[in-house]
This record gives C-alpha cells, sequence and structure tokens, in this order.
C-alpha cells in the first residue's frame, strides 16, 4: 500500500518505525533481537517507550560501569549482560531520581516512572534470559518500587455541565481566544461531547474519519490500543453535536492528505493529540482551578458516570475497550469520594 494511501493509524505506526530504527542505531546492535522477538506483541508505541527506557540505562552504564566503558555503546556485545549485576541495576535505580540527560535538560522521575523503567529492563533481561542467551537475571532480582494509590481526577456532573456550556459560550475566554473561539466553537462543542460521552481515548478521537461515523444507527468505528477495531454507541447530545460540526465541516476544504479526517484544524489538517490536550486545559482551567484536567480525566469521568449509573463494571470495560476489567476498578474511586462527603458533612466544629 502507498504510504499516501494509508489511515491515520497506520501513519502512525509508520512514523513510529522510523522513529524507532533511529533509536535502535543509539543501542547496542544485539537489542534489535529484543524488538524483533516481541515485533508482534508490542504495539508501536510501546516499543518506543521501551527504546528510550534502554538507550537511558545504557547510557547511564556506559558512564559508572568499567566493563562497559571498554566499548562504544552500539559495540557492546550481548553477554556484557551478564557483567552487570544486581547492585548496578540498584544504582540505576537511585540515579534515575534526578539525572540529566543527553540534551542538557534535567529529568525527575517519581514511583511511576521509576516503576516503568525497571518494567522495561526486567521485559528486556528476561527475553535474553529465557532464550539461554544469558546465564544471570539481575533485573528480576531488583524489587519494583512501591506505588501508591493514586486518586482518580474526574469532573463532577455540574462540572461537566459548564465546561459544555463554556465551550459553546466562549465566557471566561481573553479577547485572543474568542477571536478564535469565534471559528471554533461547533467543533470543540463536538470534539468534548464526543469525548465526554463515549470515553473514547483522545488517540481514537482524533484518528476518527468521517466514514467511522454512522450517523444513521448512532455508533462509531475506532482503533483501540493493540490495533483491533471496535464499535461504540453514542447518545443524543453526541449526536445533535456531531451533525451540527458535520454541516460545518462540509463547507471545509481539507489540505492535501488530510481529506478524510473529521475533526480539522485551524489549518485545515487533522487535528493533532496536543491541540486536543490543550483546548481541553484552555476550556478546563476555567472550571475548576484544583483539578488538572485532560482528555483523559474525561474519559475517568465517563468510565465513573457510567458505572455510577449501570453498577456494571464489567460494562464498564466493555465500553471503555478494557481486556482487563482490573483496569476498570479504579472507577470505583468514584464510591469513595462519596464517603469522603459523608465524613466532612458529619463532622462539625462547633454546636449550633
Amino acid at each position: 500500500m502507498a504510504s499516501n494511501n494509508l489511515n491515520y493509524h497506520d501513519k502512525v505506526n509508520k512514523e513510529n518505525t522510523e522513529k524507532l530504527r533511529e533509536l535502535l542505531a543509539t543501542l547496542p546492535s544485539f537489542c534489535k533481537m529484543f524488538f524483533r522477538g516481541n515485533n508482534d506483541t508490542m504495539a508501536s508505541r510501546t516499543k518506543i517507550a521501551y527504546a528510550y527506557d534502554l538507550r537511558v540505562f545504557f547510557e547511564y552504564m556506559m558512564k559508572n560501569n568499567a566493563e562497559c566503558r571498554k566499548y562504544d555503546i552500539c559495540d557492546l556485545p550481548m553477554n556484557i549482560l551478564d557483567r552487570i549485576g544486581r547492585e548496578d541495576i540498584e544504582e540505576y535505580m537511585e540515579y534515575l531520581s534526578l539525572y540529566t540527560n543527553s540534551e542538557d535538560e534535567e529529568v525527575l522521575n517519581e514511583e511511576r516512572g521509576k516503576s516503568r523503567k525497571l518494567a522495561s529492563l526486567r521485559s528486556f533481561y528476561n527475553y535474553y534470559f529465557k532464550n539461554e542467551l544469558i546465564e544471570t537475571n539481575p533485573a528480576a532480582l531488583v524489587p519494583m518500587p512501591k506505588l501508591h494509590e493514586k486518586e482518580i481526577i474526574r469532573l463532577e456532573p455540574d462540572e461537566v455541565a459548564e465546561l459544555l456550556d463554556q465551550v459553546e459560550a466562549g465566557t471566561n475566554l481573553t479577547k485572543k481566544q474568542m477571536s478564535y473561539h469565534n471559528k471554533t466553537a461547533v467543533r470543540d462543542t463536538a470534539l468534548l461531547t464526543l469525548l465526554l460521552g463515549t470515553g473514547i481515548r483522545v488517540s481514537e478521537c482524533v484518528g476518527l474519519d468521517i466514514n467511522d461515523i454512522d450517523f444513521a444507527n448512532t455508533r462509531l468505528k475506532v482503533r483501540r490500543k493493540g490495533g483491533y477495531e471496535d464499535v461504540v454507541y453514542f447518545g443524543d447530545e453526541v449526536y445533535e453535536a456531531l451533525t451540527a460540526y458535520m454541516e460545518e465541516r462540509k463547507h471545509i476544504i481539507p489540505m492535501d492528505g488530510h481529506e478524510d479526517a473529521f475533526f480539522l484544524s485551524m489549518q485545515n489538517r487533522r487535528i493533532t493529540v496536543r491541540a486536543v490536550e490543550n483546548l481541553v486545559k484552555k476550556y478546563a482551567s476555567n472550571v475548576t482551578s484544583v483539578k488538572k484536567i485532560t482528555p483523559h480525566k474525561l474519559r475517568s469521568t465517563f468510565g465513573t458516570n457510567l458505572y455510577q449509573e449501570t453498577g456494571d463494571i464489567y460494562l464498564v470495560a466493555d465500553v471503555l475497550g478494557h481486556k482487563d476489567v482490573n483496569t476498570t476498578r479504579k472507577h470505583y474511586a468514584a464510591m469513595k469520594d462519596e464517603h469522603k462527603r459523608k465524613a466532612a458533612k458529619s463532622l462539625r466544629l462547633r454546636e449550633e
């Protein structure tokens, strides 16, 4: 298939494949075996994340491990993994707390950042160890950082209503923001209503093509994480917002290569994930200053609301496209909020 005929998701995978090749050129040559061996089980974005994590690891080892310093990074032999011990990896984990990267920028990693990097390293070592290519597996001996439960941030029903009202009317926006809002209000309303009304991911949203939306049956086709296609149904409010934007979209002439995209930027290109993140931040900051609202928080809002309405965690998992229902259980956090509120109301500081 010619590259100009690729859909959004295939283009993203193509770009990620090219990026991965660039990163592999900066890593020991034997690393290519690991990525080839996991080619069918890892998404392209996951591979890039692993490659970045491994580059940080090997750059650290080149500076701090006497055995590694004997080589250029690309020439490190596979058996170097046997010469890196548990203590080396523990010291590396400490280094991750605060370090300066190759671009001379300070990088901070808290428990979740460290946990992800150790998980990458464990998977990397495990591949060679299971295939009997190395004799030791020190990464498996290093305990994972203890993760503290992270509270789910979501919008309350009144905040959702206020957010959508603001997107439509443009209240509290600056003069400069209003000049853009006059041109994007219908699109922004459709976009945020869709995210809040279906719980789809921002990547699934920006990847929508016109033909992916079936207005007659109020459903749309999305490409989930992992590359599989799924059908998502939407309600009346989403239908009205999408049809209003579709009418406006008919009069826009997209740039070459972006004719199929449903949501367009002001430059008449397919809107980007970053642009959606920025517009959510712009509108949400006027609704709440306490919560940092992102597109993913709108997804959490949908999940908690759906669970409160139905009480069916398996339904919520299915609608959100979670393969593992345990991923969805985090939406029980909504119940915790109710308990906290009851506790706050039951405490009296002074008798009347």
